[in-house]
């Protein structure tokens, strides 16, 4: 199974990303370069983290009329998988690969903690391997991580499962005090109606490794290749 992760001006998990598919599933991964206008041969495509274009105008906007980005929107809609974290969970907002958009943490500041996550859906090739209900540690580290939508694309959301990971503390409780950024209904993950895409605004990269404290975020990319490698049979 090929990766390919997308540099931008001003990503910074982009080598992250890389060595969590590298060292943690062994497969092959490359970069692509945010002025590619393919990303043919790629099995799953990931979107880091990090401050795009400085996060100028808005996290993520400039972003996503990136000449590759075009590429990426054709091949989502082709269902192709794509992953964005942090900056490319705003991106995905921003390109209407996702429903919603981002607001500034309520705190008004940039935070960098642990969190729990709830999985609400594990019928996607990014969580195939989760249960339902099963708590996942894992970090963020944004300033713009507060999820919004309106009430109607909320009870869209809803009814097609495509609430993929929310707040929640160590027991799985979805509580306030658990919701690091003030993002609607805790949600911390949602993905489109047929399930390729996923935006999620936590770091599983940062935590796919027991050296970095927690392997939780390693089911997301074991997930990725066992979904691809039953679909391949």
């Amino acid at each position: 199974m090929k990766f390919g992760v997308i540099v931008f001006p001003g990503s910074n998990c982009d080598a992250d990303c890389l060595h969590a598919v590298k060292a943690v599933l062994d497969q092959p991964v490359e970069y692509i370069w945010h002025k590619s206008n393919s990303v043919d041969g790629f099995d799953c495509i990931i979107l880091p983290g990090g401050f795009s274009y400085g996060d100028y105008l808005r996290a993520g906007a400039i972003a996503r009329f990136s000449p590759v980005m075009e590429a990426v929107i054709n091949y989502a809609q082709k269902g192709g998988w794509v992953l964005g974290i942090c900056n490319g969970f705003q991106v995905l907002l921003e390109a209407g690969l996702l429903p919603g958009a981002m607001r500034r943490n309520n705190n008004l500041q940039f935070i960098c903690q642990d969190t729990y996550l709830k999985v609400e859906n594990c019928s996607t090739p990014f969580t195939a391997l989760c249960h339902p209900g099963e708590v996942l540690k894992i970090p963020v580290a944004h300033g713009e991580g507060n999820y919004y939508c309106d009430e109607k694309t909320l009870k869209e959301l809803k009814q097609n499962n495509q609430i993929v990971f929310r707040y929640c503390d160590e027991m799985g409780k979805v509580t306030g005090e658990a919701n690091p950024n003030g993002s609607i209904n805790n949600i911390a993950g949602i993905c489109n109606r047929h399930g390729n895409v996923l935006g999620m605004m936590p770091h599983p990269e940062r935590c796919a490794e027991e050296i970095l404290g927690s392997s939780d975020g390693a089911v997301l990319f074991k997930s990725i290749l066992a979904s691809w490698q039953r679909r391949v049979k």
